[in-house]
């Protein structure tokens, strides 16, 4: 893929988010408002998936996003078990640790790229 390619794709996965981010909030508030989900912070969990959600619109698939998209999600997951009393915070926070852990792991895997802006680009000088 060209640069130009790559500057323009990157481009459209940006204008994903506001749009994504308000049919998230409006989905949320739906639910809270027809009594199918009450008493769910949803500013909190919809932040969490958000952000997960964004890691992989933002940089694709690399080192990073495979922990930190994951991560969110399932934090965002637990967070709505918690909030509705099917989860205590003392359960919820050592499998957030676990999940991590095992996130890191997947992560050491050769066949996931480094992001972009891990990979150091070998200078361009000329020697005279």
């Amino acid at each position: 893929m060209s640069t130009s390619a790559s500057t323009v794709t990157k481009s459209n996965r940006k204008t994903l988010v506001l749009p994504l981010l308000i049919i998230a909030i409006g989905s949320g508030w739906l639910l809270t408002t027809l009594g199918l989900v009450p008493g769910l912070n949803w500013i909190w969990v919809l932040g969490l998936a958000i952000i997960g959600l964004l890691s992989f619109a933002v940089s694709g698939i690399d080192k990073s996003s495979v922990v930190i998209g994951p991560f969110f999600l399932i934090a965002s997951c637990l967070s709505v078990l918690r909030q509705t009393g099917r989860l205590t915070f003392d359960v919820e926070v050592p499998i957030l640790v676990i999940v991590i852990g095992a996130l890191l792991l997947i992560a050491r895997s050769k066949s996931i790229p480094l992001p972009e802006w891990m990979i150091l680009e070998p200078d361009n000088k000329t020697t005279k």
